[in-house]
Parts: C-alpha cells; structure tokens; sequence
C-alpha cells in the first residue's frame, strides 16, 4: 500500500488542479465535455450537453430513453456523453475545473456538497421551485448543498441489501437470517452445502465501502456514520477497530480472492447460483440478472449485529442524479432538463427499461413496479436513517485513493489496527 503522502490530497493540491495528470481527452474511455456547440456562455441554444456515467449497458440504455423523451417534449436537442464508471468517478475534479458539460451526472450527500462548495456547480433554486412539491422532505434536504441552495436534481435511488435467489433458498430450507449470530450460522451451513455463502468482489475498489458502512451502522449507528465520514470522530477509534474485527469473521466465507473479481461477477455467482447471498445494490444486482432469473431475486436488509441499533436504523441508499456545472453553456436548456428530470414522467421513462431502481419523486405512480422495486421502496421508506454510501458521505478525495486502497489492503492482509491507523494518518492531512 502506498504510504500517506502519496495517497493523500490536500485541499491547495484539488483547488490547483492536482489532478491535471490524469488524461482527460483523445483516449478511449476518457471524461471530457463536449459543450454545447450551439449557444454562447449562459444562452440559449438547442444543444444541451450531458456528462454521464451511466455506463453499464442497462442504464445506459435507460437513460438514453430519458433523453429520447426530453428532446421530443422540449424541442431542444440533449447530447449524452457517456464514460465509464469508474473513469468518471476518478477524474471528476478535473473534469468539473476544466470544460465540463452543461449538466453531468452525480450523486447527493456530501460528495455533492463538496463540489459546491469548491464553486464546481451551478445553484438550481429556480428549478426546485418548480419541482420542488413532487418530492418528500428527505429528497429535498439531499439535494441541498451547506449553504442552503439546491445542486441537484435525483432521478433514481437503490437500497444495499443482501441479495439472494430464493430458488437456492427453498432448495436448502434457508431461512432468512435476523441476527449476526443468524448469519454465522447460516454461512456455515451454505458453505457445507457446496456453496460460496456471500459473494464478494471487490476489484473496481468500491463495494467494500458499502460492507464498511453497514458494519459501522449496525455497531456503532447512523449518527457514528456521519461524524466519522466527516472525520468528527477518529478513524483510531476503538469503535471503527471492532468494526474491522467483526469484518474479519466474514473473510472465511467469501468468494476467493475478491480484489480480482469485479461486482459484475460476483453478480453473475449469484445469478449463477454458485453464491448464497451478495450484499450489493439491489437494483446493481438486478441490473446483471436475466429477465427470467429476475423474479427469483430476493433481498433482506443486513441483520441486527448491536440491539442498539436494529435493522430499521439505517441503511446505504445512495440517490443517483444530476448537477449543473459552474459555466453551463446553455444555462436555460440545461435548467429545462433538470426540470424535465424531476418529474415523475422522466423517472417513467428511466424505470420503464430499467427494472431494478426506484423513483425518488413522491407522485410517482408504483403502480407498475416489479417485486423487487416494491420491496425496495418499501424498505427504504420503513428505515428511519439514509446513507448516501462512504464514498458520497465523505470527502471524494478521501474516498479515493485513500479509503479504496486502505480497505483492498485489509482484504488482503486483515490487519485491523494498521487499517484505522493508515486511514486516520491520511484523514489528518486531508481533513484540515
């Protein structure tokens, strides 16, 4: 593992474009924006441009019929700009101090927070006063930035739970566990029984993030969550090492060697029924699911490890959706679709060829959700506190390359105490 110097960014190093480095153009897969060729600084225009990270096929493709929709409503012309996942995540700073799109894709909590704070996005106040009635009082206050304006529009969110195939299930007569004590068992008698009890896979360097998380709720709760991602609380802390330790008894049941496996096929063992049970997205999951398999997939949310904090608690259910850049382009074409985006008609339209997600707008008509986004909205509404994910809660040069490659080399080595304390020593250079 690197040591903290190489790993950390300090705040003068984001705001200088540290990151300039990392190749923005003129390779495959690279993240630039395109513009919008058509109108002056602010104007209007017909072209809108859209940076987007939806990558994977389906919500690519779900995204695309979002788009298809806005142009033939709106008479102006959306162009998407798509890159892959994780180049997007990675180089979004550079991309956001540069010539980003007028609209881009992101995420709520804090990593939304922090791009606008740094000036990298544009206030949308003007369209949450038209949106603003669809949608419930917890979507609103995510959507909002520290000081008070609105950044973001949501257009989808997905609960983190651990997936199951209920074929397998009935097959062996397991029975859903409650407790920690539950799952140990049931674990066991998965793995006796020829199985892979929890399919883990941690290659692109972020589902752990979501392992981590659960873990610190389930022992420590919500509130612990927040103030260590804010790094309120110590990283050293004894509360976040037992987090760790407990972390450690679930190693003998995952999948072998899980830094070279990529979520996609730790997926694909559970829709292959190679794996029991996969703690992912529910709707990440779905998502690599055929549509015969899809209704066999099942979730439950992660049991109860501490009284304290049951499984109603709190969970990971990161909203998904899109921001404005600092300098839009066409600021009045991208207002326009920031506006189409929240309505309950563009989450029809995403969620008609994506069967997985949920819609966040609170007149949006349920009525024709499958089972799995039923019971995906239900949990999400029962569950008393929402995580935007560790690497949306916290600061994005934290998450990466400092808590992604802390938690691979615990993966690797188990080492609890040396995991708290290289992250607390880079938090410190980071946190200031």
């Amino acid at each position: 593992m690197p040591s903290a110097p190489e790993l950390a960014f300090t705040r003068r190093s984001l705001l200088q474009g540290s990151l300039a480095a990392l190749a923005l153009g003129g390779s495959a897969g690279a993240l630039a924006g395109c513009g919008s060729s058509d109108s002056s600084s602010g104007g209007g225009g017909k072209t809108v441009s859209i940076g987007s990270n939806y990558s994977d096929a389906g919500v690519k493709s779900a995204f695309a019929a979002v788009v298809a929709d806005f142009n033939k409503s709106s008479g102006l012309s959306a162009k998407v700009n798509t890159v892959d996942h994780n180049t997007f995540q990675n180089k979004i700073q550079t991309y956001l101090q540069g010539t980003p799109d007028d609209v881009f894709s992101w995420f709520a909590g804090y990593r939304m927070k922090f791009f606008a704070a740094q000036g990298l996005a544009s206030p949308i106040d003007d369209v949450w006063d038209k949106i603003g009635d669809s949608f419930p009082d917890s979507i609103k206050n995510a959507a909002k930035a520290d000081d008070g304006h609105y950044y973001f529009v949501p257009l989808y969110n997905y609960p983190w739970v651990m997936n199951y195939r209920q074929s397998v299930f009935d097959e062996h007569g397991y029975s859903v566990p409650a407790t920690w004590d539950d799952l140990m068992a049931l674990c066991q008698k998965m793995k006796s029984d020829g199985l892979t009890p929890i399919s883990f896979a941690d290659k692109d360097g972020w589902p752990a993030m979501g392992t981590f998380d659960i873990l610190n709720m389930r022992i420590n709760g919500y509130q612990f969550h927040v103030d260590l991602m804010a790094h309120d609380e110590s990283w050293t802390d004894p509360k976040v090492v037992k987090v760790f330790d407990t972390w450690k008894e679930l190693f003998p049941y995952y999948s072998s060697g899980p830094n070279g496996l990529t979520w996609e096929e730790g997926a694909q063992d559970l829709q292959n029924k190679k794996a029991g049970m996969m703690f992912q997205g529910a709707g990440q999951v779905g998502q690599q699911f055929s549509k015969e398999n899809l209704a066999d997939l099942q979730f439950f949310p992660f049991p109860e490890i501490d009284s304290a904090y049951p499984i109603d608690s709190g969970i990971d259910a990161p909203i998904d959706g899109f921001m404005m850049s600092k300098k839009p382009k066409n600021k009045a074409g991208a207002t326009k679709f920031l506006e189409y985006l929240g309505t309950a008609k563009a989450e029809a339209a995403y969620l008609a060829s994506d069967p997985t997600d949920v819609g966040t707008a609170s007149d949006y008509d349920q009525s024709s959700y499958n089972q799995l986004q039923k019971d995906s909205a239900d949990i999400i509404s029962k569950t008393k506190n929402i995580a935007q994910f560790l690497d949306r809660d916290t600061r994005p040069d934290f998450a990466y390359p400092v808590v992604q490659n802390a938690l691979q080399q615990f993966i690797n080595d188990k080492d609890s105490a040396a995991a708290a304390k290289s992250l607390e020593d880079q938090a410190k250079t980071i946190f200031v």
